[in-house]
């Protein structure tokens, strides 16, 4: 069991190319399943207002491996959230 405080101190690493892409702002869980549908990297906002364009949504599926101090993910295959 792993609660989400632990899993934000956590870095995030792309294993296409090693690099630290940061640590998990938010989660995006589907109400209805109860499943978490994404990790967001960066969104740390203030109101909402600032660090939107600084946030990558790494889907659920793409995260590789979670280990005790890095979660491992594909970014290549990450998408951007998109804009309303």
């Amino acid at each position: 069991m792993l609660k989400i405080s632990e899993f934000q101190l956590k870095d995030v690493v792309n294993v296409a190319d090693g690099k630290k892409l940061g640590n998990v702002g938010d989660i995006d869980i589907d109400l209805t399943t109860g499943k978490i549908q994404a990790v967001i990297i960066g969104g740390s906002r203030v109101l909402g207002f600032f660090g939107k364009d600084d946030e990558i949504v790494i889907p659920w599926k793409n995260i590789v491996k979670i280990g005790s101090d890095v979660i491992l993910v594909r970014y290549k295959d990450a998408f951007q959230p998109e804009e309303n």
